[in-house]
């Protein structure tokens, strides 16, 4: 395991008096984030078979041994969020530039695809490496330099609140790497950074970044002023755990808060039609066909209810600036009549009980997929829940406009199936 700590997580916030109101931030607490161990020089044993159950440390018991440490951190200074599309997509591929920079020929073109190449829809998966070959070059493979001007690349592109949420999941993949352990801890949850097309701000090109439980697939478009994240993965395992520093971490908390903000906000009669409806579920390379199935539709919704159904939508569509964000809600809102939701599990926000939930949205202009994996695949730690609640794949897609409309979706080339997955190791 590399013990080189890159940086601790970013908070940017807008110094531009003028700039659109932001979603309102919600309050977490900030872990710390190593990043030479978050960007698994280690392989995560999050969803592997075969692993053991470790104690971990608390905060007053934490190994010196700097190996296996997720608690110590380098300080960066915090940028400028960009709140308009077109200096996000300007940000980001100056920073994709400067990374690229760092890197030698050989790397370059493992790194850079064509923009219409077919491999981006078949090198991202809710699966592990074992299973789907990413794309690019693997985080682990390279010099500290390098994994550092990769992580300004996402610096670059996510807002904030999705930064964090990023950050947060991967230092789950960190701790479960350090506090349990398997037989294929060599190769699972590693990270991988893909560009198909020249990063630029007057054209197309997507960056593609992630491992098991991330799959960004974030297509930037200078000629347009448009950004899309679909298709786009967020898994998480565990969902509620205590870094080495004593910070409780929960990276899918703006997510099931938002999830029940919306349940809560139903009449006993809507959420009886929710959850009779059918859960659908469509994963990375699947050439799906987004039926919608019975349940709750749009139509049926209040305006205050569509707003709430509106912003956990933005949880994946919204990650980027707020232009992006509000764009991309405008074109959801334009058909959220014709969308259908539906949902199972629990209907009361514990992660203490019960095995979690899944629900689906599913419309002319988004689909997304929640579902609680009922098994920890062999990621145990004691004390600590890697089941239901804690342990989460989620897909997003735009039946309309995935990749941006660049390429069409492929069959998988590894393994296929749903966000629950259906392998081991899944």
């Amino acid at each position: 395991m590399h013990s080189t700590n890159l940086l601790s997580r970013l908070r940017r916030s807008s110094t531009d008096p003028d700039a659109p109101v932001a979603r309102p931030t919600r309050t977490r607490p900030l872990a710390t984030f190593a990043a030479g161990v978050v960007l698994m020089s280690v392989a995560l044993t999050g969803c592997a078979v075969g692993a053991s159950t470790t104690t971990p440390t608390t905060a007053a018991t934490t190994s010196t041994t700097t190996s296996a440490s997720a608690s110590t951190s380098t300080t960066a200074s915090p940028g400028t969020s960009a709140t308009m599309t077109t200096q996000t997509i300007t940000d980001t591929a100056a920073a994709a530039a400067a990374f690229l920079a760092t890197l030698s020929d050989e790397q370059r073109e493992a790194v850079l695809y064509d923009y219409d190449d077919e491999t981006k829809t078949t090198s991202w998966s809710n699966f592990p490496i074992t299973f789907v070959e990413r794309a690019g070059l693997n985080l682990a493979d390279l010099t500290d330099e390098q994994k550092t001007a990769a992580l300004t690349v996402l610096q670059a592109l996510l807002s904030d609140e999705a930064y964090q949420t990023v950050s947060d999941i991967m230092a789950g993949d960190a701790y479960l790497s350090e506090y349990s352990s398997s037989t294929d801890a060599d190769v699972l949850g590693q990270y991988y950074i893909a560009f198909f097309g020249d990063p630029s701000d007057t054209s197309a090109w997507e960056v593609q970044f992630g491992g098991h439980h991330l799959g960004i697939n974030a297509t930037l478009d200078g000629s347009t002023d448009a950004i899309t994240f679909a298709p786009t993965h967020l898994g998480v395992q565990p969902a509620d755990f205590t870094d080495d520093s004593g910070t409780e971490v929960q990276p899918f908390e703006g997510i099931y808060t938002d999830a029940f903000a919306f349940f809560d906000s139903l009449t006993a009669e809507q959420q009886a039609t929710l959850t009779s409806g059918d859960v659908s579920m469509c994963a990375p390379g699947d050439t799906c066909d987004f039926e919608t199935g019975a349940g709750l539709t749009g139509a049926d919704l209040t305006d205050e209810q569509k707003q709430l159904l509106l912003e956990l939508v933005a949880d994946w569509a919204g990650m980027a600036d707020e232009q992006t964000t509000a764009d991309a809600l405008a074109k959801m809102e334009a058909t959220l009549d014709e969308t259908v939701i539906a949902w199972s599990g629990e209907t009361v926000y514990d992660m203490t009980t019960g095995d979690g939930i899944n629900f689906s949205i599913s419309g002319p202009n988004v689909y997304i997929a929640f579902q609680a994996q009922q098994g920890s695949a062999g990621a145990d730690v004691s004390g600590v829940t890697t089941s239901g609640w804690g342990h989460v794949h989620t897909i997003y897609r735009d039946p309309s406009n995935d990749y941006a409309d660049s390429v069409e979706q492929q069959a998988a080339t590894g393994m296929a199936g749903g966000p629950g997955g259906g392998a081991p190791g899944a």
